[in-house]
């Protein structure tokens, strides 16, 4: 059965990840040690990836940095660590193409830790309408959510004290890129209108909109302009921002998915 779930699951080959550092798949962590080169027996689907640098001692860590895959069938992704840069990076197609004989080969198979079927289940609960679309249509340019890339993106959607003292946490980190470095590095989130303007109402009729937000209008009129009509495609976003938030630990992502929350529970149908 091992052999089955290797053959048929996919794999994801991790090069040259220095000791100590955490790599995580859906709800597992994994720390890395001296012969660790990747996670096998994958089940196809959609998964989120992330991992954290650490220092030598393997006593302090890094933001996160995440990304999602829809892995096929016996598919293999290769990804290489760049020692400068701390983060995962693809390597060439042919090169690509290589390793991943190499791995059908078996020839990585004593490296390689078995993904926790146990906890598929729990995964699944959480992301069971992501597609390859929504994450297509959702992710960052190049793939990858690290708060890192954010402080200069919530500066006008952080309301309560605690978010205004994460942004500016965040402003202050030695992690932290310049915002003029990574002009767009964010998610391409759908934007949740806070207030419904509408000509030709009377204004004691606005305010009653106004008062619950008239969820269910404001729902209604989303999912035809921003959704084609599918609710599938919004649960997908409000599980691909609450995964980016609980496992990526992006702040963006807990903006959009509490935005979401409160759209949905504000709704009187």
């Amino acid at each position: 059965k091992a052999l089955e779930l290797v053959k048929s699951g996919a794999t994801l080959l991790l090069l040259d990840v220095p000791q100590y550092t955490l790599i995580g798949i859906d709800t597992q962590v994994f720390s890395v040690g001296p012969a660790f080169k990747g996670i096998k027996m994958i089940p196809p689907g959609v998964h989120f990836v992330f991992y954290s640098s650490s220092t030598r001692d393997g006593k302090e860590f890094s933001p996160i940095t995440g990304f999602f895959i829809d892995a096929g069938y016996s598919q293999v992704v290769v990804r290489m660590w760049d020692q400068q840069e701390e983060r995962l990076i693809k390597v060439p197609e042919e090169e690509e193409e290589r390793y991943r004989q190499a791995v059908r080969r078996f020839e990585f198979d004593k490296h390689l830790g078995p993904y926790d079927l146990s906890l598929y289940a729990d995964w699944k609960r959480l992301s069971n309408y992501i597609t390859k679309s929504t994450i297509e249509r959702l992710e960052p340019i190049g793939g990858e959510i690290t708060v890192t890339y954010e402080h200069g993106m919530l500066k006008n959607t952080c309301k309560s004290a605690m978010e205004r003292v994460l942004d500016e946490q965040l402003r202050n980190s030695k992690f932290s890129s310049p915002a003029e470095k990574h002009p767009k590095r964010g998610c391409y989130y759908t934007p949740i209108p806070r207030i419904i303007k509408r000509k030709g109402i009377e204004s004691e009729q606005l305010t009653s909109l106004n008062l619950d937000k008239a969820s269910t209008e404001l729902l209604e009129t989303l999912l035809v302009k921003d959704y084609g009509g599918s609710e599938e495609s919004l649960l997908g976003e409000l599980q691909f921002a609450f995964i980016a938030f609980l496992m990526g630990q992006s702040l963006e992502a807990f903006m959009q998915w509490k935005s979401l929350v409160s759209l949905l529970l504000g709704c009187t149908e």
